[in-house]
């Protein structure tokens, strides 16, 4: 399964984007797909996964801001994020294949297949 990550950019505070993790090569219905981001000088940290039944988990920190969802007809996730601040911004990433069981959500070592990132900047 080959993953792209794409539509990160330029926003300013309150602003809004949607990021898509598009699936080739395999479907990825059946996996869990979990977004993770990655400030300057922090690690990899998680934002949002979504399993294959639609059951979602969200970062305290977004909760109420950000919404994982996905098409499977598109074989597409998708990561829609509202009224950003500057603390968002980060290289965001996606990945699928949860290992190990469904309490791993959380965990970027869990999974198997990943993007290649996208760039979110949120200016002041």
């Amino acid at each position: 399964v080959q993953l792209q990550a794409s539509g990160g950019g330029l926003v300013q505070a309150g602003g809004s984007l949607r990021l898509a993790c598009a699936a080739s090569g395999h479907s990825f219905n059946s996996y869990t797909v979990g977004w993770f981001r990655q400030a300057p000088g922090k690690e990899r940290e998680f934002v949002a996964s979504i399993n294959w039944g639609g059951g979602t988990y969200v970062l305290e920190s977004v909760k109420g801001r950000f919404t994982i969802f996905r098409d499977r007809a598109k074989n597409t996730a998708y990561l829609q994020m509202n009224s950003l601040k500057p603390e968002d911004t980060a290289v965001y990433y996606c990945a699928a294949q949860l290992l190990g069981g469904p309490n791993n959500y959380y965990m970027a070592s869990a999974y198997g297949y990943w993007g290649q990132g996208t760039q979110v900047t949120v200016s002041s």
